[in-house]
This record gives structure tokens, C-alpha cells and sequence, in this order.
């Protein structure tokens, strides 16, 4: 199954009236490009600013991007057009991810309903037929509506004690309900990729699934200023072994993707309309398998400004700025290929992920060694932007 962008689903509902920024890469420069994207038009703003980073510095990014005149490349529809993989024609510009030298970070266990889940992978060790079992357990003795429990609270911590009364104590309940957020490291810098690319998923994996989440753009002062869209690759059953072998399951070749653009924040997208949005998700295989689920922001139980405020703090500076994954309520049960299964991926699935405000990300499932390797980083950014005389 091939992957197809289209200007309707790539788009917000009100098209190019927000601040939209994407990356391109550009084959008569050898590099990639910061662009502006207004009405069906891409234009280079690379003379301005040098990297997506640079952008974020701005001290208003929104007016900053309205104010380029910039070079214009090419039509949008023709851009999405020549970006999957499998038609592209290397002579002519594609999309990247919109990200360069951010950090790429993730947090983790951070909406109830995956919170259990993660603690169903937990308690079944990583395998699939035993979660059934596990995930009425443990539904039947936390109870409850957990989204109102405030991390960290006297509540949080009472329940905490009962559960460890229980021995149903999981460190997975201690971010989700304890004071300390999970914010790990999901990728190498550079190493996300955008929207028409394939995602990765480690072939040792039997148990995966997809991760739709809103992702927050955040400068070196710890400042939200925008936000895309992105799908945490997660290796269920290899989490589930051991929390210790959560780089394993995270961070692999194309398993981190991220668009299709950054829209920063004005009078046109605020952080609260970030907070209240829902992120859908829509998987199809090859074998007619079809799946649907969503993710509310309004049920997220830590404040996506309170994870920022963890992640950029007098403890830990970003001088590049970071992007921040912020979770997902959906954790996907739906048997695929028999009852009591659960869902995994399969190779060629295509997913897409969307909200209206941001768009649609949409890529292809593809075993880690077959997805292109990450061959282009910091070093070789570097060295072209020298070469065009950008730095």
C-alpha cells in the first residue's frame, strides 16, 4: 500500500491562516530548507533563517514567519506530490520533518487509559494473550475516573498506598499518579521523519502499535511557542519485558514522526486551543484491517505547560529548543487477527494521524531496516548551510 498526501487532508480546516512552517529538502542545494507555506505556495525563508531552530529563537515566530518575502520553490500540491518515497523524484524538492537541531523528547504515561495499559504490559511481561486477563484485574480494582486525579495530590498518594497494600504497585502508576513526570528521550536530534515517510517498527517486535500525540515546539527559554503533530512508535511487548529497555523500544530508525508542519502560536492557534483539541487516528492494512480510535487533550492528567516547565528548568538547559511528544490516551485492544490478540501492526499498514488545527500526519509501517537510514545530522547541516553561505 502506497502512501498519498493530499492539500486537503495536509491543510488546517482554515487552510493557511494560521503560521505554518515546514522543512524541504532541496536537491539542486544538497540540503534542506526552512519554509513558509501560504496558500498552495512554498517559499524558502532559509536566508532568514538558517534552520527551523533560528525560527523558534524569534521572539514572536508567527510574525517573524509573516514578515519573509522569501524564495518561492513550488507549489504546495506539487511538494506533497513528489514526497512519498516510492514516486519521489529525487531531482525535485520533498518534505522533511519539521524539526532540525530541537532535542526530541517524549512524555510518557501521561493520560489514565494508557496508563493502565502500561501497566497491563507490565503485569503480562510483554505478551499479548495474557493482557485480556490482566486489563479486567486491573480496571476491577483501581476503579474510578483516574483522569481527575491530580498527580502528586494526598489522593494520588493514598491511592498509591492501597495499590502497594494490593501488591498491584507499578512503576508506571508512580509517573502516572506520583510527582515526578516520565520525560525520556525519544530520538537523536535530526533523527524524526515527516509526513508521507515510513515509520519504523523493530522486526523483533510482535507487539506494537501506533501513538497519535500532539507534539509541543519549545525554545531555549522553555517558552511553548507552537505545536505539530506526531506518532511515538511504541514495541509493546518489548517495554512490557523490562521498563529498562525502553531505548529499545523507542528509539529506532524512523520509529519518531513528526509534521507535516509547526504552527506557532497567534491569534489565529493558542495553547488552548492545543488543550481542548482531539487527535484521531486511522490505521488500514493491506489485509482490510481498519482501525479508528482518538485521543482528547481535555484528559491529559499532567498540563502539557507543567511538562514543559519539567523539561526546560534551572536542572536542565536546551539550548536548541526541544520537541516534546506529550502522550496518548489511545491504546489500541481491537483483535486483529484473532479473538484475544490485540491489535499489532503489520507491514504497509498506513497511518494517519489528525486534528483539525494541525493537519493530518501520514505514514507507512515498515520494519526499521527497510525504512530509509538516517544518513543526514548535525554535521552534514552544518557543512551546507557553509556551503549555500548560511551560517
Amino acid at each position: 500500500m502506497n502512501i498519498v498526501l493530499n492539500i486537503e487532508e495536509f491543510l488546517p480546516q482554515d487552510n493557511t491562516t494560521g503560521a505554518l512552517a515546514a522543512r524541504v529538502w532541496r536537491p539542486e542545494l544538497g540540503g534542506p530548507s526552512v519554509v513558509a507555506i501560504r496558500d498552495d505556495q512554498i517559499y524558502d525563508i532559509s536566508i532568514n533563517f538558517a534552520t527551523m531552530r533560528d525560527l523558534c529563537e524569534a521572539d514572536d515566530p508567527a510574525s517573524a514567519l509573516r514578515q519573509c518575502v522569501g524564495e518561492y520553490i513550488c507549489k504546495l500540491t506539487d511538494l506533497l506530490a513528489n514526497t512519498p518515497t516510492d514516486d519521489r523524484d529525487n531531482t525535485k524538492p520533498w518534505l522533511l520533518s519539521p524539526a532540525d537541531l530541537q532535542c526530541i523528547k517524549a512524555a510518557g504515561v501521561t493520560f489514565p487509559i494508557s496508563m493502565l495499559e502500561r501497566v497491563i504490559d507490565e503485569k503480562s511481561r510483554g505478551n499479548a494473550n495474557e493482557a485480556a486477563k490482566f486489563r479486567l484485574e486491573i480496571n476491577a480494582l483501581v476503579g474510578g475516573d483516574l483522569s481527575k486525579l491530580q498527580p502528586g495530590s494526598e489522593q494520588a498518594m493514598a491511592l498509591k498506598e492501597i495499590l502497594i497494600a494490593r501488591d498491584s504497585w507499578s512503576q508506571y502508576l508512580e509517573v502516572a499518579i506520583g510527582p515526578d513526570a516520565e520525560i525520556f528521550t525519544k530520538a537523536p536530534v535530526m533523527a524524526t521523519v515527516g509526513t508521507g515517510f515510513d515509520a519504523g517498527v523493530h522486526p523483533a517486535s510482535e507487539w506494537n502499535n501506533p501513538e497519535p500525540e500532539v507534539v509541543l515546539t519549545i525554545n531555549s527559554k522553555g517558552k511553548v511557542i507552537g505545536a505539530t503533530l506526531g506518532n511515538d512508535v511504541n514495541l509493546r511487548d518489548i517495554e512490557g519485558r523490562s521498563a529498562l529497555l525502553l531505548g529499545k523500544a523507542k528509539d529506532n530508525n524512523a520509529s519518531a514522526t513528526m509534521g507535516p508542519f509547526i504552527r506557532f502560536f497567534d491569534h489565529t492557534y493558542s495553547i488552548e486551543d492545543l488543550k481542548s483539541c482531539t487527535v484521531t487516528l486511522n490505521v488500514t492494512g493491506d489485509d482490510g484491517f481498519s482501525m479508528d480510535g482518538l485521543s482528547s487533550m481535555a484528559q491529559i492528567s499532567r498540563d502539557p505547560l507543567t511538562l514543559a516547565a519539567d523539561l526546560v528548568s534551572p536542572h536542565h538547559q536546551y539550548p536548541d529548543g526541544a520537541m516534546l511528544y506529550l502522550g496518548t490516551m489511545f491504546a489500541p485492544v481491537k483483535d486483529r487477527d484473532k479473538v484475544g490478540s490485540g491489535f499489532t501492526h503489520k507491514d504497509n499498514d498506513i497511518v494517519k494521524i489528525y486534528t483539525p488545527k494541525l493537519g493530518t500526519l501520514v505514514n507507512r509501517v515498515r520494519p526499521t531496516d527497510k525504512c530509509d537510514p538516517w544518513v543526514f545530522s548535525c554535521s552534514h547541516l552544518m557543512k551546507n548551510l557553509a556551503k549555500r553561505n548560511l551560517l
